[in-house]
């Protein structure tokens, strides 16, 4: 683990993406090496072409705002093959699965709480280039996970490496 602080991994992710699944691992393995020393914060990045990311993005901040933000989505992506079938119902009851007022979370698709988070995530990502998922940035680089994510982990390591010498 590196002492002191590291730059932000943005995860741009799509929780409907069977990619952004896989892509859990290298965020895993990377919070396994650097711990709280790397700051990961996930990003919103609904695609059109998959009906329910949208809400999806909405429960998982509702989830963040209960305390267990990135325990949702690994659960929710665990399941990203159900969510077209599923849709609202299967948000509502991964909520319930992990311990988060499920009720809560209903409410919170219907009222739109976490529309602006959502659309303010998919308006940046849009404004820096991101263009699919997974896509992460971490220290002022982009890199695109979307076609192929072979290499991707080596790559944030070398930068954060890069960085810690720099320092």
């Amino acid at each position: 683990m590196i002492e002191g602080s590291l730059p932000r991994l943005e995860f741009w992710c799509e929780l409907q993406c069977p990619d952004c699944r896989t892509a859990l691992d290298d965020v895993r393995a990377l919070r396994a090496r650097y711990g709280d020393a790397l700051p990961i914060e996930l990003r919103h990045f609904p695609l059109e072409k998959h009906k329910h990311a949208y809400a999806a993005a909405e429960a998982a901040e509702e989830a963040f705002a209960q305390g267990k933000g990135w325990e949702y989505v690994e659960a929710l992506l665990a399941r990203v093959d159900e969510l077209d079938r599923g849709g609202h119902k299967l948000l509502i009851e991964v909520a319930g699965e992990i311990g988060l007022d499920a009720e809560e979370v209903e409410l919170a698709l219907v009222d739109g709480r976490h529309m602006l988070i959502v659309d303010a995530d998919q308006a940046e990502g849009s404004a820096i280039g991101v263009s699919g998922t997974p896509t992460y940035v971490i220290a002022g680089k982009r890199l695109d996970g979307g076609k192929s994510q072979d290499g991707l982990r080596e790559q944030i390591i070398e930068i954060l490496e890069q960085h810690s010498s720099a320092r």
